[in-house]
């Protein structure tokens, strides 16, 4: 690939991405089993999800901006020594509260990820860089759905603590990898650390495609929450109760959605982006729409989960192909201002969700989705603008071309 970006190096980013962003995940299919092992009730332990995500925020607000600034292969590894300390944490921890903490600090040090994503986007030519985006993406869907899968099937057999174990060896060994195969690469800037941060406000502000595609972003991964936050009550519930491996294995029905990004990806580079955002916006209403039936049926369960995640990782794909586009020397930046909005749709699709699920139970709780989908939708007709970046570029802080060692 051009710029020195091999495909054995775009695959190791892709399951470095995987790993990394599954640590956000392994509670969600959970939460029943940590409830009754701390003695705390469902609602209590429904703060682990959303303390993960803010925590998820907080890293991309003070931590992913400095991949404009530092050195980004130090940064990523140092980042994942962290990591390896805060799932230790999760691993031995007496009591909710200390679990509460173990996972802030989890979310806030696995946004590597989304270190590594605009790395790639860096590296890679320009007439590749919605698939090579696409392909590291489809890395970090499939941790996503292993994550829920493998964190069910490993409390089955060795209880909840057992996967924090596992995925600080994990993180141990993605460090390891990544310091002898990623290259140093660099943005020198002539900014301070504080004046970095400013200048992500700075291209919200000068950036009218990125306001929108966060826009869409927020409301897409609020309606995803909304989802995956409750489902695992609804499943260990009547009329279902299943255990933790079975509520493990849905997360695969997600697969379609890291088949959809790969595809996105080179639709993004033909030039097709908006049309397929549309089409996965609506695909997320309609998912929605038929897992009303799914509070006693197992089929429109299953086919609404398939459609939420290919509605919303490819409308995901679509967003960060388009966004990579306005700023080559700020994508770090862009990618803090865009992911931060995302996952604060997240957090406030899962504290409703919680709310919903336990006041207006399961009908209630799809009809929020519906909701969040159809926001999506509608800032999705009304934008007739296309893709084309502000004129006023001059307004930010720009970084030199990264430097690769």
């Amino acid at each position: 690939m051009q710029r020195g970006l091999s495909r054995r190096l775009v695959l190791i980013m892709a399951t470095a991405c995987g790993l990394a962003v599954g640590n956000l995940y392994y509670a969600q299919p959970l939460l029943p089993t940590i409830a009754s092992s701390l003695h705390v009730t469902d609602a209590a332990v429904g703060v682990l999800v959303t303390m993960t995500q803010i925590g998820y925020v907080i890293g991309l607000v003070f931590l992913v901006p400095l991949g404009d600034l530092l050195e980004r292969r130090r940064l990523v590894v140092g980042t994942l020594g962290i990591t390896t300390l805060a799932l230790i944490g999760a691993a031995v921890s007496p009591n909710l509260p200390a679990l509460v903490a173990a996972v802030t600090a989890i979310g806030v040090t696995s946004v590597v990820a989304q270190i590594l994503i605009p790395l790639a986007a860096s590296l890679a030519g320009e007439q590749e860089r919605g698939r090579v985006v696409g392909t590291v993406m489809s890395g970090l869907l499939v941790g996503i759905l292993l994550a829920r899968s493998l964190s069910g099937a490993m409390a089955q057999v060795a209880g909840w603590r057992s996967i924090y174990w596992l995925a600080a060896a994990l993180m141990l060994m993605l460090a390891g990898v990544l310091w002898r195969t990623l290259p140093e690469t660099r943005n020198p800037v002539s900014l301070t650390y504080p004046g970095l941060l400013r200048s992500v406000l700075d291209l919200l502000r000068t950036e009218p495609v990125l306001r929108r595609r966060c826009a869409y972003g927020a409301c897409v991964f609020a309606a995803f929450q909304t989802l995956w936050a409750t489902v695992a009550f609804l499943l260990a519930g009547s009329p279902y109760h299943y255990g933790q491996a079975v509520i493990g294995l849905f997360g695969l029905l997600g697969v379609a959605g890291a088949l959809g990004a790969s595809v996105t990806g080179r639709v993004a580079d033909r030039g097709g982006e908006r049309i397929a955002s549309g089409l996965f916006l609506a695909t997320i209403v309609v998912a929605f729409a038929v897992m009303i039936a799914g509070r006693h049926h197992l089929v429109p369960l299953i086919i609404g989960i398939v459609l939420l995640d290919l509605g919303v990782q490819g409308a995901q794909i679509g967003n960060q192909a388009t966004i990579y586009r306005l700023r080559p020397e700020a994508r770090s930046r862009i990618t803090t201002a865009y992911i931060g909005t995302y996952f604060i749709g997240g957090v406030a699709g899962s504290a409703l969700a919680s709310f919903v699920y336990d006041h207006y139970s399961w009908f209630g709780l799809c009809l929020l989705g519906c909701g969040f989908g159809a926001l999506a939708l509608l800032l999705w007709a009304l934008d007739r603008t296309g893709t084309q970046a502000s004129p006023a570029r001059a307004a930010v802080p720009a970084a030199d071309p990264a430097a690769t060692g």
